[in-house]
């Protein structure tokens, strides 16, 4: 009997989640075994015209990481989902939007002219920008369009399934590979995570007292954080309370709060504003300027509980003629 057809596509991202999918170590053998890789350029020698060539639909399952931000990345999805019997969005940036998201605070032309005239270490004399097409002697020269909005997977194209996290953790991957190959999926469009908050099962939360109370916020360097207390109570902003389980708490492990990438559970629709209430209700002090005070004390909020939510949240963007 054939193997299920599988795929990989990396969209805008860091690359992580490919490193997540080598990161589950022997047990990528038994992946490779049970499924026949039809696509992932990343690691091996596929091109597009290799995907346009296959049956519509005949792909099982498309994993497909990173937000999309240029027409190539958009034609690639949109290609993937016709072929594939089911997509899923694999990690932060494609369920959410993740870090390339928090280009949504600017415009294209801004970012553009950031990164090519004004950096500190850019030598551009000639204020040389990237065009989408250029004429030249051997003929037209043509480049993705970079869009002036980032947007999420499920923006772009239906998606199945999410798995969540920067990166997705090995078990959750594990997990979702084996329910997809013995068609044990739950509902579709469900977030292959645990649906409960990550401060339901951080070992740090027997310390957290009934009524925390927030007199200033410090940042991670500015103390020596106690591995044994909730990160709130010191002060530290911790996104625990807007945040799903089922990464392992990796953050916490390695004493740093979390930042958020497992993105809301499914009663939350906007992960920042959720945190922004939470947040509210622990400041110890009814005093406007005592609270602008303390507020005043969090470098960039916006990309602090915005971080990995920005495109998916009910902000999406900072200039909204960019949808």
């Amino acid at each position: 009997m054939a193997k299920p057809k599988v795929a990989f596509y990396w969209c805008a991202s860091c690359g992580g989640c490919e490193e997540a999918v080598i990161d589950l170590a022997e047990d990528i053998l038994k992946v490779v075994e049970a499924v026949d890789i039809v696509f992932w350029p990343v690691a091996l020698d596929f091109k597009r015209k290799d995907v346009e060539a296959m049956e519509d639909g005949s792909i099982a399952v498309s994993f497909i990481n990173g937000a999309v931000r240029t027409s190539e990345q958009q034609e690639m999805v949109e290609l993937l989902r016709r072929k594939s019997g089911l997509v899923v969005a694999f990690g932060s940036c494609s369920h959410l939007g993740g870090i390339p998201g928090l280009a949504n605070f600017w415009d294209r032309n801004a970012i553009v002219n950031r990164a090519y005239l004004t950096t500190p270490s850019t030598d551009n004399p000639d204020k040389v920008i990237p065009q989408v097409s250029y004429e030249t002697e051997v003929g037209e020269l043509t480049l993705p369009e970079i869009y002036d909005t980032v947007n999420s997977l499920d923006q772009v194209i239906d998606v199945d399934y999410y798995l969540p996290g920067c990166a997705p953790p090995p078990d959750l991957i594990m997990n979702a590979v084996t329910a997809i190959l013995e068609g044990k999926l739950p509902p579709k469009g469900s977030v292959l995570s645990p649906n409960k908050s990550l401060c339901d099962t951080c070992k740090r939360n027997e310390t957290k007292p009934e009524k925390l109370l927030i007199k200033e916020i410090k940042r991670p360097y500015e103390i020596l954080i106690d591995p044994e207390k909730c990160f709130l109570e010191q002060g530290l902003l911790c996104m625990g309370p807007a945040t799903r389980g089922g990464c392992g708490e990796r953050c916490i492990e390695g004493n740093m709060p979390c930042r958020g990438c497992f993105g809301p559970t499914d009663q939350v629709k906007d992960m920042g504003a959720k945190f922004l209430s939470a947040f509210a209700s622990m400041l110890d002090t009814n005093d406007e300027e005592e609270i602008k005070r303390i507020v005043d004390t969090i470098v960039d909020p916006a990309g602090t509980f915005y971080r990995f939510s920005l495109p998916s949240s009910i902000l999406k963007r900072r200039n909204m003629k960019g949808i």
